[in-house]
């Protein structure tokens, strides 16, 4: 396998949080096994770096009818899957907090530990995450440093860092959330998680998957798949 199978979540989107549930039940060290990469709605400094960057942020706000969707959609996923959720009311949500938070304590080698700490506040009780009191709480639940978590937008290096995970996001095409990549293959969305497993199986074990897909590389360029605009999954 060449390479580490790239895992973008966001710490805003359910259906993000439900595929990484799902994931590491397939694969329980998927964090270590696999690079994940934040991805989140960029504040004006992260904005800034990136059209220094020559980058962009590919995702596209939702319609009003598509949110009422989602609402009911997630439920009904949650319960599907057998997952207690309670839905979080963001409130100017200032997303970089948690990401960057992430971030620093990925560098401190308790990446699961904080992903777990922030998904539980947000999906099970339905916290703000956002906020710096939130972030240092659930910080120092795990036995971090929380005022070293809650300053992480104001470290250089992470922004720097964040930066250069939005940048990679952009020019590998990342439009929606969760977004897994293992090599030329690409799987958007809770439903797509299955496939992506079994191309990881199949590439670690160096055998093919059962009815496995076999791709072959276009002749002839056919542009966008769809039309639509790019909101992704949430």
């Amino acid at each position: 396998m060449k390479g580490r199978p790239r895992v973008h979540f966001s710490f805003r989107s359910p259906f993000s949080w439900m595929a990484i549930e799902r994931l590491l039940d397939e694969i329980p060290d998927a964090f270590a096994a696999l690079e994940f990469i934040p991805f989140w709605d960029p504040d004006p400094c992260t904005a800034e770096m990136l059209a220094e960057r020559d980058a962009e942020f590919h995702y596209v706000q939702m319609s009003k009818a598509k949110h009422l969707y989602i609402l009911q959609d997630t439920k009904r996923q949650a319960q599907r899957l057998g997952l207690s959720m309670r839905w979080p009311v963001d409130r100017d949500p200032w997303w970089e907090v948690p990401h960057l938070a992430w971030l620093r304590a990925r560098r401190l080698g308790a990446a699961q530990e904080f992903y777990r700490a922030v998904c539980d506040a947000r999906w099970g009780h339905g916290r703000d995450v956002c906020t710096l009191e939130a972030v240092a709480e659930l910080a120092a639940s795990i036995g971090l440093d929380g005022a070293l978590l809650a300053g992480a937008t104001k470290d250089p290096s992470i922004r720097d860092e964040a930066a250069d995970c939005l940048v990679a996001a952009y020019f590998d095409d990342i439009f929606g959330i969760p977004y897994f990549r293992l090599g030329r293959h690409r799987f958007w969305g809770l439903d797509r998680l299955e496939g992506f497993v079994a191309e990881y199986r199949a590439a670690a074990s160096s055998s093919p998957a059962p009815d496995r897909v076999q791709f072959v590389e276009a002749q002839v360029p056919v542009g966008a798949y769809d039309t639509d605009t790019a909101g992704g999954c949430g």
